[in-house]
């Protein structure tokens, strides 16, 4: 009897360490559950939870320098204050492999972007192209400073490669002439682009504008491409009047024929570097400079700024006239007096001088 007892007793003690068990299996099974779901719902938030800040009126971009690596990226994230959590970007950027692969750019940012969109963004490499404008620059510097301002290219590098007669051979200019290279209008370009490779996308579009009728029309003056830009430069410089611009290019190319000197009053301005002169007077047109037609015979060197696009067709499409002299009308309409002889000539220059004088303007 005594024996029976001690297997009851043993039997149930099996049957509470096998519930015991049990238990624990489930109590496990819970913790693993939890602490699992947990780790997922916290890997999940720093993945998919929006972590980019935008700005609500424009569109926010984020610029990434060439050259830059991971911990360049993350203290530009920082400075420009775009990241409400770093720590999961960083996380999220490791785990996809994107600190070896940093791309340089200009990248559009979306409103509420999450880490998961911003690194598959940046790892891309798939930027936003800048819509780069500029206009009529009178020098080289104030072109460089327009451009530079809009995309990454170096200002040092991009003034050397204008400068640079052995490099600019490829693209049929000197260093003079250089900005007739440039026809201003708004182009689509990537922020990182370098000086060498600006240069390179504006002489395609200068091929592109410089088509084969344009270039007929210039042969059929005796004029190159370049002397059409520098013409173009000074009507551009003498009158802003659309109708009135090819008018003046004749005058002007009238005379080239002649062998007179052009005697253009923004050349002097130019070639003094003052642009804030209103009146040329006698002691301006002394100054000594190849940019000065009123003492050096034919066109100067160089462009006196970046003529427009529209004033170097006014060039190319100017009409056939005998006037060889033209003299801002007194009325300062902006409008000009136009003559076939001198005698004509002086007499609308005094009127626009005594004009002058009655505003005081002296200089």
């Amino acid at each position: 009897m005594a024996k029976k007892k001690s297997n009851n007793k043993s039997g149930k003690s099996k049957k509470s360490a096998s519930k015991f068990v049990k238990k624990l299996i489930i109590v496990s099974f819970i913790l693993i559950f939890v602490i699992g779901g947990g780790t997922a719902y916290y890997s999940y938030t720093r993945i998919y939870k929006p972590n980019v800040i935008t700005s609500s009126s424009e569109n926010t971009y984020f610029f990434i320098k060439t050259g830059s690596n991971f911990e360049d990226v993350l203290t530009a994230l920082t400075d420009s204050h775009l990241i409400r959590n770093m720590s999961s970007f960083k996380w999220v950027a490791e785990r996809k492999g994107y600190i070896n692969k940093v791309k340089p750019g200009r990248y559009k940012l979306k409103p509420n972007m999450n880490n998961n969109d911003l690194v598959n963004l940046l790892r891309s490499g798939e930027q936003e192209p800048v819509n780069l404008v500029f206009n009529e620059a009178r020098t080289k510097e104030d072109f460089v400073e327009i451009i530079h301002k809009q995309i990454e290219a170096d200002p040092e590098e991009l003034i050397k490669l204008l400068n640079n007669n052995d490099f600019l051979k490829q693209y049929e200019v000197n260093n003079k002439n250089v900005l007739t290279l440039f026809i201003p209008n708004t182009y689509q370009i990537y922020w990182n682009t370098s000086a060498s490779q600006f240069i390179n996308k504006m002489f395609k579009e200068y091929q592109r504008f410089w088509n084969n009728n344009r270039i007929a029309k210039a042969n059929k003056l005796g004029l190159s491409k370049a002397e059409v830009g520098i013409l173009a430069s000074i009507v551009q410089q003498e009158s802003k009047i659309k109708d009135e611009q090819p008018v003046i290019a004749a005058v002007y190319y009238n005379r080239l024929k002649k062998r007179m000197l052009l005697q253009a009053d923004p050349t002097v301005i130019y070639a003094i570097g003052d642009f804030n002169i209103r009146r040329v007077l006698s002691k301006h047109l002394s100054f000594d400079s190849p940019y000065n037609t009123y003492k050096y015979l034919g066109l100067p060197p160089g462009p006196i700024c970046i003529p427009l696009g529209s004033t170097i067709d006014a060039v190319l499409n100017q009409p056939k006239h005998n006037y060889l002299y033209f003299c801002a009308k007194e009325d300062f309409s902006g409008r000009h007096n136009f003559a076939s002889n001198l005698i004509e000539h002086q007499r609308n220059a005094n009127a626009f001088r005594n004009a002058l004088n009655k505003r005081k303007i002296f200089q």
